[in-house]
Parts: structure tokens; C-alpha cells; sequence
């Protein structure tokens, strides 16, 4: 499967622009405004935390915002190879996690890693996209902030989600339903099963498009960044207005692990061994029904952005 290629690696263009006008963005939400006042305002708490040797830790200008088992952390570790680029190690769950939320900007922008005036800093989670809250909050920070949104086809980033729990649990020596206990329900397709619902990405991204325009979002197709991660990255470079300093010397194949891997001033290193597990073989007419389900979901996503994808 595709997920065992650089969805190994780095796992998992600019869309052609439709006409997309979002509603008018409504107040803040009660208490917003006194979280964003803790820090004071977004460029005193970009201006905070300044180090002797002239960097500090800023605000994102970039956010990846998703989604889930889609490639966020490969399209991360790519970016990295810029050396204009900043980017947060870890995932911090500020917008979607309330007890993070609620210690405000200055407590976001200690999570940054420090750098330079020149520099762009990105930071990713994954669980923005589907976070129902999440596009406001972000907006309110700054509006004019470029997203990245890198998606695979449906079917198998469900495949992908249901995988990386199994092996946690695997991990933990602790049982875990097969993947068809949780995709059928009394003989039908379980529709309630949450990995589905991250997969209908038509209804998120409209979540999104209220708040941000689709210029605003740049979507990188995870399924051809698994196959030429190159021409994906060249794209991502453009999209943030960064020259072009990533080389397609920066990528090789790695015959051993069977995707690609990055190569940075002659250090090579591949993505952590979780990333590119075998998924769980699954009875061909459930994977068909699984492609079915999505059929519709995928045509209304491909009218929203102006493109299509090659999936199922």
C-alpha cells in the first residue's frame, strides 16, 4: 500500500484557486480576548524571549494543521532542511487542548524554538484540522497566517490511524479489536467510527474556509510525496515564499526500508522506525465498500479545491 512507501519516510501544486469567500468572522468567543491580552498583543509576544545572540522564540508565521496519519511529520522534517526554517519538535496542542489554551500566546510562543529575524517559524498538530474550535483561534492570533494541510487518500489514512493505535496497544501488551470490529456494524459500515469521520475532509476544510480564504491554505498531496517528494516540497517552498534552497540531492531512496529518506549536509536520516507500518490486511469487498463510502465525500472535496487527487 501506499502508506508503506514514504508514508514510511516521509510520511505521510498550490491548488488551482476557486472562488472562495468565507463567512464574516464572527466575535471572539467568550474569554478569548483576555487569554489573548496575557501575553499582550501577538508582536509583544513575538518581541518576548529574545536571546544575547539576537534569536528568539516567536509565533509561527506557518502552521501544518493536518491531517492525522496524512504525513505531517515528514512534510515537517522536509521543511527543515531550509535553513530558513524554525520548527517546534513536538506537537503542541495549543489550540485544541483547553488547559493549553487557556495560558495564552506567551505560554504558545515559549513552545518555539528559537530563531532568527530571517527565519519562519512552523509548528504542527495534526488534530487542528478536525478540532471544531480550532480555525477561529487561530485566526484570532493572526489571520494572515499560511496553513499547510497535507492529505492521502481516505481509505488508507483510516487504515494508517487504525494502525498506529494497535501498535500502541501492542506496545503496552494490552488487546485490541481488529480493524473489521471497528469499520462494520451489524453488517453495514460503521459510519460512527471516528478514523471515518477524520477522513471526510470536504467538512473540515469547510470549517476552515470561515475563517481563512483557500489561498491562505496550501494542500500538499501526501499520496505524491510518498512517490517524488521533490516536486511536492518545491511547491511548499512557494507557497511560504522561501527561496529555493531544498535539492532534490536532499532525497534518496533507501532500498532497505523501501522509501525515501533526506540527506542533510551529508547526514542521512529516515523518519522514526513508527512511521510505515504494514497496515492490517482487510477482506477486499470491505476495503471496497470502504472506497465506496468515500466516493461522494471525495467529489465534494475536489469541488472545494479546485483540483483532484488520485484516490480510490
Amino acid at each position: 500500500m501506499a502508506a508503506l512507501l514514504l508514508g514510511a519516510v516521509l510520511l505521510v501544486a498550490q491548488p488551482q484557486l476557486v472562488p472562495s469567500r468565507p463567512t464574516a468572522a464572527p466575535r471572539a468567543e467568550p474569554g478569548q480576548q483576555e487569554l489573548l491580552r496575557k501575553a499582550g498583543s501577538p508582536e509583544e509576544a513575538i518581541r518576548a524571549g529574545a536571546a544575547p545572540n539576537g534569536s528568539a522564540q516567536q509565533l509561527p508565521q506557518t502552521i501544518i494543521i493536518g491531517v492525522r496519519k496524512g504525513g505531517t511529520r515528514a512534510l515537517l522534517e522536509m521543511l527543515s532542511l531550509h535553513p530558513d526554517v524554525a520548527a517546534a519538535e513536538n506537537e503542541v496542542h495549543f489550540f485544541d487542548w483547553e488547559e493549553h489554551y487557556r495560558q495564552g500566546l506567551g505560554w504558545y510562543r515559549s513552545q518555539m524554538p528559537f530563531s532568527y529575524p530571517h527565519q519562519l517559524t512552523v509548528e504542527k498538530t495534526p488534530a487542528y484540522f478536525t478540532s471544531p474550535k480550532v480555525p477561529e483561534r487561530v485566526h484570532a492570533m493572526n489571520p494572515a497566517i499560511r496553513l499547510l494541510l497535507i492529505l492521502r487518500d481516505p481509505s488508507e489514512r483510516v487504515l494508517s490511524d487504525y494502525t498506529q493505535v494497535l501498535y500502541n496497544h501492542v506496545q503496552k501488551r494490552k488487546p485490541y479489536p481488529s480493524i473489521e470490529e471497528f469499520l462494520v456494524r451489524d453488517g453495514r459500515l460503521n459510519v460512527d467510527y471516528k478514523a471515518l469521520n477524520r477522513s471526510l475532509y470536504h467538512l473540515h476544510l469547510r470549517n476552515w474556509l470561515r475563517r481563512f480564504p483557500l489561498r491562505r491554505i496550501h494542500i500538499v498531496d501526501g499520496d505524491r510525496l510518498i512517490r517524488d517528494p521533490f516536486p511536492e516540497i518545491q511547491k511548499v517552498e512557494r507557497f511560504l515564499k522561501l527561496s529555493p534552497q531544498i535539492n532534490a540531492s536532499n532525497f534518496y531512496f533507501n532500498k532497505t526500508k523501501g522509501f525515501y529518506c533526506l540527506r542533510d549536509g551529508g547526514r542521512d536520516r529516515c523518519l522514526h522506525e513508527s512511521k510505515g507500518r504494514a497496515h492490517p490486511q482487510v477482506d477486499p469487498k470491505l476495503l471496497s465498500k470502504l472506497h465506496e463510502y468515500f466516493h461522494e465525500p471525495n467529489k465534494k472535496f475536489f469541488e472545494l479545491v479546485g483540483r483532484t487527487f488520485d484516490w480510490h
